[in-house]
């Protein structure tokens, strides 16, 4: 029976998971706002046209009609309402949003990932320095290490370099796409088909060795050094050399890579991009990076924007279960309720015993290892 059922990629949320990520919640909501961070919230309902930039590869958005015929979608993503948010209010940028709340995606079936996910993040809207890309990835290493994470590795990248690449190449507008398409495909065949051609061009020996350009900073940085002209490596590299060297001071103890063969989580964002995993979590725990064309399909004034998203349901469950303190139970007939709250108000972890005699406080109390203490005159045990 459907009415038994859940949809599927949808998950009910109760007992020690629940509570662990609700904590997680509520400390990174505390962090934003002590780091100065204000809160925003859209939305759950947009119309579909807000997230035409939106590139989820093998995802679709859960759509309907509202009641004058319109299309509208559970939205698939949190950048996106903020954009619209901006192009049809009088707030002046520069601002610092924060936000928390749920995604939906419908996935592909026995994926094992879930069309529903809970994410928290900023935004950082109207600024082009780099000092943003840094604000938004020193507020979540210290978010990880706040929760424990020693294991951190951030990983980097930048959407532009694939495209001043291809642009130094010759190869007509179709060749190019498919070799970018075979190349972010992993599709190493068709790859070598496309590139053999350039036998005789300089940057022959980079793509030879382009696929495999992902790993350790120093590592890349040094290959590149010695497969890239001067002028190549140092107009798209340097934002991503100091915001190396920048993590490396800052936070000695983080794993920094480098990955110059990844497609950007979405299309619509424009410099530096990075995730964030730990060894035992099989999702990214954070990822974000720049979008200096925000406002693109709202207006024609753009705005540069960095932002960053955690994915609190992976978080969640690379965390362990906070210790459960021993609960109290205070049990007294219904003539002495402001009695019992009264000890449940100084009492830690104490709960009112909502039962009708002091055999069922008994049996309860010993069901949840907890502690009883008993208000009521002595009554007959039934």
């Amino acid at each position: 029976m459907s009415n038994r059922h859940l949809p599927v990629g949808t998950r009910d949320e109760f007992g020690p998971r629940a509570i662990r990520k609700e904590n997680l919640i509520q400390m990174m909501s505390h962090r934003f706002i002590a780091s100065g961070y204000e809160r925003v919230k859209t939305p759950l309902l947009e119309y579909r046209d807000v997230f035409q930039p939106l590139t989820v590869r093998g995802e679709q958005p859960y759509q309907m009609l509202d009641d004058a015929g319109e299309a509208v979608v559970m939205r698939p993503d949190l950048t996106l309402p903020l954009a619209r948010l901006l192009s049809t209010t009088s707030i002046q940028p520069p601002v610092q949003w924060w936000y928390v709340g749920d995604v939906f995606r419908v996935r592909k079936s026995l994926s094992g990932t879930y069309n529903q996910m809970t994410q928290a993040g900023i935004e950082l809207i109207g600024y082009a320095s780099i000092k943003a890309e840094w604000a938004c990835l020193s507020e979540a290493t210290r978010i990880c290490e706040d929760l424990g994470l020693t294991d951190l590795t951030l990983e980097l990248s930048d959407v532009q370099f694939v495209s001043q690449v291809m642009q130094a190449l010759p190869l007509d507008p179709a060749t190019a796409s498919a070799l970018q398409a075979a190349f972010f495909k992993k599709n190493l065949s068709t790859y070598q088909q496309l590139i053999a051609p350039l036998r005789a061009e300089p940057l022959y020996p980079f793509l030879q060795q382009w696929p495999w350009l992902f790993g350790e900073a120093a590592t890349i940085f040094t290959q590149l050094a010695q497969l890239l002209p001067p002028t190549l490596l140092h107009s798209r590299l340097k934002p991503l050399q100091q915001t190396v060297a920048f993590l490396q001071h800052q936070f000695p103890q983080v794993t920094i890579t480098v990955d110059l063969t990844s497609q950007p989580p979405q299309s619509y964002y424009t410099g530096l991009f990075f995730h964030a995993y730990a060894s035992d979590s099989r999702q990214y725990l954070f990822s974000g990076g720049r979008y200096d064309q925000l406002l693109a399909s709202f207006q024609q004034d753009l705005l540069p924007a960095v932002g960053l998203a955690f994915d609190v349901d992976a978080l969640t469950d690379i965390l362990p279960d906070d210790p459960k303190p021993a609960l109290t139970l205070v049990y007294g007939r219904p003539s002495q309720w402001q009695e019992a709250a009264a000890v449940v108000a100084t009492t830690p972890h104490a709960q009112l015993c909502l039962v009708d005699s002091l055999a069922e406080a008994k049996t309860m109390a010993q069901k949840y290892h907890a502690k009883l203490i008993d208000l009521s005159p002595k009554e007959a045990m039934q």
